[in-house]
């Protein structure tokens, strides 16, 4: 496969897939912002999401106030956003194009569908009621393709490659989430009304709070929400699950040439503990090397 193939093949995937992420994110953050607005903290909570998304900067630089509605904005529909949904759906579409061959027609009509319908819409897409059902939208649209993928696409590298860039951009999803909203899940965070609202709104985000009631049955926990999104495999989205897959894809593309590994198959092989228990007890794995394994 060429490298300019198993490129595009790898940001189809991101692409893709952050738009998804960044729509739950945004319903998340509504839901958040209606919460906080009684107590003069909606704004926060949109700026926590600019962050995660790593958009802030480039938001900053066009407005001078950080207010919901030019959030939205920027978030959705404003292209010159490159982590925004607008860009993603561009982005993914354009690198569709590029390897046409290799895709299936099913993942071609998900991709180019959605490219289509989202050149149609304007701002009144995401104006009052709207809104929800257009997030909705996009999530449904980021699980059409997947489904595609998955279902229709043969396990070869075209297949490796587009999965690679799939998970590694949930994993890295799921990391900054915890990483924005780390003050409350620091020891002896109170278990209070906003906190409560923010270990919800990091499990909405992922959509992983019926997973949550699931796997617990119980109030949620700021530990269990962690261990959650970050040791438990069960969860597609924890960064346990999320790398485990991406040693998996590479060995396999590994395997399928040659047999030859690098950096590349080092750097994906977390010291992480195979058992949930291990953040609390230090029992990490035999043969970690790593000093202070995270």
């Amino acid at each position: 496969m060429l490298s300019r193939t198993a490129d595009s093949l790898f940001w189809l995937g991101r692409y893709s897939e952050r738009a998804g992420n960044v729509a739950r994110g945004t319903a998340a953050t509504l839901r958040m912002a209606l919460l906080a607005d009684p107590l003069s903290a909606a704004d926060e909570e949109w700026r926590a999401l600019m962050i995660a998304t790593g958009c802030e900067p480039a938001f900053r630089t066009r407005h001078e106030v950080l207010a919901q509605e030019a959030a939205i904005q920027w978030l959705t529909l404003d292209a010159e956003n490159p982590a925004g949904i607008a860009a993603c759906v561009e982005a993914a579409r354009r690198n569709a194009r590029t390897v046409r061959t290799a895709l299936t027609v099913d993942m071609w009509e998900a991709i180019n569908d959605t490219w289509i319908e989202f050149r149609r819409l304007d701002s009144s897409a995401i104006k009052g009621d709207r809104l929800h059902g257009f997030l909705d939208w996009v999530k449904s649209r980021t699980l059409l393709f997947n489904g595609a993928a998955a279902d229709t696409m043969l396990r070869d590298d075209a297949r490796r490659f587009c999965h690679l860039g799939t998970v590694l951009e949930r994993a890295d999803n799921t990391a900054r989430l915890l990483d924005v909203r780390h003050a409350a899940f620091e020891p002896g965070a109170a278990a209070d009304a906003a906190n409560y609202a923010q270990w919800q709104a990091v499990l909405r985000s992922v959509s992983a709070l019926r997973a949550f009631q699931h796997v617990y049955h119980a109030r949620l926990d700021p530990t269990q929400v962690a261990e959650l999104l970050i040791l438990r495999p069960e969860l597609p989205r924890s960064l346990l699950a999320c790398y485990r897959r991406v040693e998996q894809t590479l060995d396999s593309i590994a395997t399928a040439n040659g047999g030859a590994r690098g950096e590349c198959h080092r750097r994906p092989g977390p010291c992480m503990p195979s058992c949930a228990t291990a953040a609390s007890t230090g029992c990490w794995p035999a043969g970690c090397t790593n000093s202070s394994p995270a």
